[in-house]
């Protein structure tokens, strides 16, 4: 009997929950359902256009949106292990399937709040860096630096020292970051990830398979080989 790829990969690689099938496709149509808005997202008046807050996507999106493979990276900027992939195996991916084009990544906040409590704000500071469009310097830095900020009682002072650096517009940025710009969008994140079974950082979504935990370069090898064969036959 010939088994199937995601048989194959629960074989090859025990840690994916092959069991859990989140389906995602377009990660924005996932995460906000009517019931995963926050109080703080911003409301739409009768006066104003019927259009929804930008949740930010393509900012925080790396690769070719018409790449075969998506991975979602569940991420708490405060978490150790994310720290981890983010400056050991995301490189690395980053060279053997995202420029190559077979592979886009789309950063998902999970902001660990109870573990980490720093992580919030962070979370919020990196969002507001997106509508800027420097979500991924900033994402750079804030792993770089984590050793220092989590450990500070408010790090928003800190926070704001990588303005610069990240060539971000430090009047806009001050006025998201204070008046909550972007709170709604990391909380519905937050909820919308939660409520589907992903509870630790990092967490990866990858065609429907949930891979949880950080992992080393060869079994994302095994997955992301045996998934583009099985999507383009090549």
């Amino acid at each position: 009997m010939k088994l199937t790829v995601r048989a194959q990969l629960a074989i090859a690689t025990p840690l994916i929950v092959t069991g859990t099938t989140l389906g995602l496709t377009a990660w924005d149509k996932f995460a906000y359902e009517p019931g995963d808005r926050n109080s703080t997202r911003p409301s739409v008046t009768s006066s104003s256009r019927l259009q929804e807050p930008d949740p930010l996507i393509e900012q925080r999106t790396k690769g070719d949106p018409a790449a075969p493979l998506t991975v979602y990276e569940v991420s708490d900027f405060q978490c150790p292990y994310c720290r981890v992939f983010a400056e050991q195996i995301q490189p690395q991916l980053e060279r053997e399937y995202v420029a190559t084009g077979k592979l886009q990544i789309v950063f998902v906040n999970l902001p660990l709040v109870q573990l980490h409590p720093n992580a919030a704000a962070a979370h919020e500071f990196a969002m507001c860096a997106a509508k800027q469009d420097r979500f991924w310097p900033i994402h750079d830095m804030l792993f770089r630096t984590q050793k220092t900020w989590s450990q500070q009682e408010e790090p928003a002072a800190f926070f704001m020292t990588l303005a610069d650096s990240a060539e971000l517009n430090r009047d806009s940025l001050t006025t998201c970051v204070e008046t909550g710009a972007v709170r709604w969008l990391v909380e519905a994140e937050a909820t919308a990830v939660a409520r589907r079974g992903v509870r630790s950082t990092p967490s990866f979504i990858v065609e429907g398979l949930l891979i949880a935990g950080g992992q080393d370069m060869d079994l994302w090898r095994s997955v992301l080989d045996s998934l583009f064969t099985a999507k383009t036959g090549g």
